[in-house]
């Protein structure tokens, strides 16, 4: 764990924005961390893809510049690739790569420590892409059921740690090199020095791993958050925190708030649990109807739902409706 303060930074920055197919929301708090290190993005219609839509979170780690500028420009990597059109899902891959380079050869790049992990979620044509380098993470919630679209990269895994060594570092207390508590992250440049080795075989790699869905009528709510949510709640509970509070009226935006206060520690001895900076997005899904419709429905306990090969929620014959478009609008 960074150093903390004396008594955590409990401000917010919150925000919201709704159409007619999706309510979003986002907070993010320091808490007792010396600096804000996150970054988050939200934009429900590209401006060079209308209609499809980008949520992700940054975790920064030894300065907050790589978090921020991958917060302002890596879907803009993505929609320049020229796979975009064809295979967003290589795209996706290639633009993390692309968006690293970019930083590790600018000569102006001051913070060779600096990194950060990347989550992002891009929706298209009802089809859901999660692309992830780090231990942020993207769970959804289909049905009352969770649904995992993002694996942390931890050098403790067995492939993680077989690249590290042949990347020439080695994992000690389940870090990298003694250091590094994560083995895929942008920036991290003092990691990514082996000339023998592509960038997808360093000992930090920013290459990330892609999971794909399609989106059905049965699509409740994506929530997308960094460790410091993840190392204090399960992936279960966090769903049922949200669930549970969507079926109370709270708004998305509110409900990230009210998760964030539960999971700050009360002190700073807790051995880093709930002392971290802390960033969440909430998008709910509303498949062209009110918000009221989502509340009714999380308010009622989930219909058990039979899982397709992709692991995701087939829908009963009785709740089968078209599948939600998704197409976004912006934060």
């Amino acid at each position: 764990m960074g150093q903390t303060l004396s008594e955590p930074v409990t401000a917010k920055e919150s925000s919201y924005c709704q159409n007619e197919l999706y309510r979003v929301g986002s907070s993010c708090m320091q808490g007792w961390r010396i600096n804000m290190e996150d970054s988050h993005t939200h934009i429900l219609s590209l401006p060079d893809d209308p209609g499809t839509s980008f949520f992700a979170v940054y975790d920064g780690h030894g300065g907050a510049t790589v978090a921020q500028y991958a917060g302002k420009h890596l879907h803009k990597f993505i929609l320049k690739r020229p796979e975009y059109s064809e295979n967003i899902e290589k795209a996706l891959k290639q633009a993390f790569l692309d968006i690293d380079y970019e930083m590790l050869y600018n000569e102006s790049w001051g913070e060779q420590m600096a990194g950060s992990t990347a989550v992002v979620v891009l929706i298209k044509n009802n089809h859901l892409y999660c692309a992830n380098a780090g231990d942020s993470r993207a769970v959804a919630c289909i049905n009352g059921e969770v649904e995992t679209l993002s694996m942390d990269h931890k050098p403790n895994n067995e492939a993680e740690t077989k690249r590290i060594n042949e990347g020439g570092g080695w994992v000690e207390f389940n870090r990298v090199n003694g250091n590094l508590a994560l083995s895929r992250a942008l920036g991290d440049f003092v990691f990514k020095r082996n000339e023998n080795k592509k960038p997808e075989e360093q000992i930090v790699t920013a290459y990330p791993d892609v999971e794909t869905r399609i989106i059905t009528s049965e699509w409740e709510f994506l929530v997308l958050a960094c460790d410091g949510i993840w190392d204090v709640m399960s992936n279960k509970e966090v769903i049922d925190f949200c669930r549970t509070r969507i079926g109370q009226g709270m708004y998305p935006e509110e409900i990230c708030e009210d998760l964030m206060n539960h999971c700050l520690a009360p002190d700073c001895q807790m051995g880093g649990l709930g002392g971290d900076n802390m960033t969440v997005v909430l998008v709910c899904f509303l498949h062209n109807k009110p918000y009221s419709e989502l509340v009714a429905r999380c308010a009622s306990p989930a219909t058990p739902q039979q899982r397709n090969t992709n692991g995701t929620a087939t829908p009963s014959q009785a709740s089968l409706s078209p599948s939600a478009r998704c197409a976004l609008n912006l934060k």
